[in-house]
């Protein structure tokens, strides 16, 4: 596990366009995450913005790109044929998904850790001055707030997901393009049908399932018993999207040849 692990960290840190792929997503998520929190403002008490929530923004279009590293970890293997070469070497398939998943894991954990806390230092900043004071019942984010550190911690874990998601997908089609697509179309169709839908009871089903919408309720600070989900048990719905991802693209990687 360990020669495989380095295997695996080799190839990705050796393909130039993964770090800069990294760093993008870095620089993407705090810069939207600050634009959100610049332009965002609350003028009176009770108004109905979450400053973490606004702040983290950033997080979803750091997951897009999460996605297609993800994806090009495995597409390109099989598009140049190094996954015979890799499966040639390590013959052990199960060894071999768990060191492309542990590697991803660590990089998009240590890469969506400086995202979020670079984001929240922002909203830290800049957020007091657009009307989110004390005197209009918001108080200063930091990590030492309980709901402000789960909405830290746990979008950390939600890019994490995301990238196991679109690991587990490529493993199922083959194709990086093919994989980001599909990743894609299950993150943000299913808020585009809640929106369609006029059937409240349906909107809230589509909501608690949409890997997306479940997965980033996690954010939330403010008014959390109005979500569809509650925070911890929307991303588990991504854990268990990824976890089926994962399954599926390991018995097929196990199963059929490279």
């Amino acid at each position: 596990m360990t020669r495989a692990g380095r295997a695996e960290w080799t190839k990705l840190r050796t393909d130039a366009s993964n770090g800069w792929l990294t760093l993008g997503m870095i620089a993407l998520t705090v810069a939207v995450g600050a634009a959100v929190a610049m332009t965002s403002r609350c003028d009176a008490t009770g108004c109905a913005g979450d400053p973490a929530r606004l702040s983290l923004t950033g997080v979803m279009v750091g997951q897009v790109v999460v996605a297609v590293v993800a994806a090009l970890m495995v597409g390109n293997e099989y598009s140049t044929g190094m996954m015979h070469t890799t499966l040639t070497a390590m013959p052990r398939r199960l060894t071999v998904l768990c060191s492309k998943s542990a590697v991803l894991s660590a990089v998009t954990l240590v890469a969506g850790a400086v995202s979020v806390l670079g984001s929240l230092l922002i909203g830290r900043l800049v957020q007091p001055g657009r009307g989110f004071t004390e005197q209009h019942g918001f108080a200063a984010l930091s990590l030492t707030d309980a709901p402000t550190l789960r909405a830290a911690v746990g979008s950390v874990c939600y890019l994490v997901l995301i990238g196991l998601l679109s690991l587990g997908i490529a493993l199922v089609v083959r194709s990086s393009a093919t994989a980001v697509g599909i990743v894609l179309a299950l993150l943000f169709v299913f808020p585009i049908l809640a929106q369609v839908v006029a059937d409240p009871d349906w909107q809230r089903h589509l909501r608690q399932i949409s890997p997306m919408t479940a997965g980033l309720a996690v954010q939330t600070t403010v008014g959390v018993d109005d979500l569809p989900i509650g925070p911890w048990q929307g991303l588990g719905v991504v854990a268990l999207w990824a976890a089926g991802a994962m399954a599926a693209g390991g018995w097929l990687l196990s199963s059929r040849d490279a």
